[in-house]
């Protein structure tokens, strides 16, 4: 069967077998289990989705009788309900508001969402994090050990859900547009139900950064910078809706993170020039940025920001006082002294950048950067 198509009807049968009464961290295992038999499977079948609901549901009998009693197993298959239709409600968002179970701290709720839910591997999920593969695995373990057992019918909390969601549509921003259309999707969906200004914010905030996609990339999958991307590219009916939904949200005087990033997202994409960029603006939301977070890549794209407004030296001076530890920060660092006049030490670093880089196009592109300014005749 199509992977790709598998892949989007897990949420959907978890959410079945959930509702037929299974705790959550079975119908995951059931259904995961049933993946493998239907990639296995030598033919096509005329309902994908009917015939991996029956197959997992199988499969979690199955684990049910061999971990109860006689009598029980025997319940259990008796309330097998008979093949017919499969259900056709949209349960994904509904499982993102259980996956962050009260029982859960938020790194693990979200790290169960993005494996069980959004289908991103431990891999993705780990890099998403900054944090090895092998820790990440354990997480997702203990996650699932600690909520083996628990009916999910009390559903968790909203800013847990928007950061699954938005860790999702990074992934999918950075590499499947499937993973990113699907997490506007959602927003949607829980902008519709609520007047949550954060919802709102994050909605916005995807809009404006899928708005730029198409121009994002060369049709060979080279990186473009933002700078030096064809605006004329830009979806303006897209970036139109996320200001409105922002300004909207901005009205209520409630300011959280994804609002502020919006704003910024905002700024960059009314600029018709990059050299018309209001970089002052962008360094003030950048500021309410890390006084609401003290996220420390909010405090690294703030003194790139810096470099942009008051001049290369300053965002320097900005930052050295920063870990040089964190990610991009060598990036940062070379953009920032080839702006000050500096190529030979930007290329060194662009080149330790490179070796640092978090993926293949980023590599290629960092690499690309120091071997231009290394083919520049020296003064």
């Amino acid at each position: 069967m199509n992977e790709s198509l598998l892949r989007e009807l897990v949420p959907a049968v978890i959410g079945v077998l959930v509702r037929r009464g299974a705790d959550f961290a079975a119908a995951e295992d059931a259904v995961q289990d049933a993946l493998v038999e239907a990639v296995r499977a030598p033919q096509e079948v005329r309902d994908p989705k009917g015939w991996l609901i029956t197959v997992a549901w199988r499969k979690f009998l199955d684990a049910a009788r061999a971990e109860t009693s006689r009598r029980d197993r025997e319940l259990r298959a008796e309330s097998e309900p008979e093949p017919g239709p499969a259900e056709s409600a949209d349960d994904t968002l509904r499982l993102y508001f259980l996956c962050a179970h009260p029982s859960l701290t938020p790194s693990s709720a979200v790290a169960l969402t993005l494996r069980a839910v959004g289908g991103l591997t431990t891999r993705q999920i780990a890099q998403a994090y900054l944090v090895p593969e092998s820790t990440m695995a354990q997480r997702i373990s203990r996650a699932k050990r600690t909520v083996a057992g628990v009916r999910f019918t009390r559903p968790g909390d909203v800013a847990t859900v928007l950061r699954v969601l938005y860790l999702v549509f990074n992934e999918g921003y950075s590499g499947d547009v499937d993973l990113a259309a699907e997490a506007i999707r959602l927003t949607r969906q829980l902008a519709a139900m609520t007047k949550d200004e954060e919802v709102a914010g994050l909605l916005a905030l995807m809009l404006l950064h899928h708005a730029r996609r198409p121009a994002r990339t060369t049709p060979d999958g080279r990186l473009v910078p933002l700078a030096e991307q064809d605006r004329g590219r830009w979806d303006t009916r897209m970036i139109a809706e996320g200001v409105d939904i922002l300004q909207a949200a901005l009205a209520r005087d409630r300011l959280g993170e994804f609002q502020a990033q919006a704003a910024i997202a905002a700024l960059h994409a009314d600029a018709p020039t990059a050299a018309e960029t209001d970089w002052v603006q962008i360094v003030e939301w950048y500021d309410e940025l890390v006084r609401l977070t003290g996220n420390p890549v909010a405090r690294l794209n703030r003194a790139v920001a810096v470099g942009e407004a008051d001049g290369a030296r300053a965002g320097l001076a900005a930052l050295a006082e920063l870990d040089p530890g964190l990610p991009r920060h060598t990036a940062a660092a070379a953009y920032l002294h080839e702006r000050a006049g500096d190529p030979a030490t930007a290329a060194r670093l662009y080149a330790e950048a490179a070796r640092k880089a978090p993926s293949l196009p980023e590599r290629d592109h960092l690499t690309r950067q120091a071997a231009r300014l290394n083919a520049r005749p020296r003064e």
